[in-house]
């Protein structure tokens, strides 16, 4: 016999719609500017932003880990920033199976003319619209649901 579905609330339906439209109007907007500003896709972007923060060089599945893909579009992503010159992939000597992905002199130039411009898109889109309390606040809130996530089942 199926449970009962535990339906939202309003209150709890107006946080979760209200949060999910911030959340994809925030990322579409960040997004389009990345595209113009800099002619980097978003995930170029963030790609690049996981692997310079990392001293420029991940293993694949972990940069697959830490920006939350799977397998195949993390090595679709891979492939097509390979052939633009922003990223290398390297063999694992210690382990034939895995790989390395380095950010390139390239990918290091476009991380860096891109970043400046994307910082002030945040801040003119999301930072500035906060107190340093809310900002505070949110982010003990998004920290407190992140932990929790981690002891769900994917």
């Amino acid at each position: 016999m199926q449970e009962t579905p535990r339906w939202l609330d309003p209150e709890q339906k107006t946080a979760w719609d209200s949060f999910i439209r911030m959340q994809e109007k925030l990322i579409g907007r960040l997004s389009r500017r990345v595209q113009t500003d800099s002619k980097m896709s978003a995930a170029d972007y963030i790609v690049l932003v996981k692997l310079t923060e990392a001293g420029g060089r991940l293993r694949f599945l972990e940069l697959a880990n830490l920006v939350e893909w799977e397998k195949s579009r993390m090595s679709h992503q891979v492939t097509r920033m390979t052939k633009r010159g922003l990223v290398a992939k390297e063999e694992c000597l210690d382990d034939g199976r895995g790989a390395f992905i380095i950010a390139t002199p390239a990918g290091y130039a476009a991380i860096e003319a891109a970043a400046p411009l994307h910082v002030e898109h945040v801040r003119r889109l999301f930072i500035d619209a906060l107190t340093p309390e809310e900002l505070s606040t949110l982010a003990q809130i998004s920290q407190r649901v992140l932990d929790h996530m981690e002891k769900q089942p994917d």
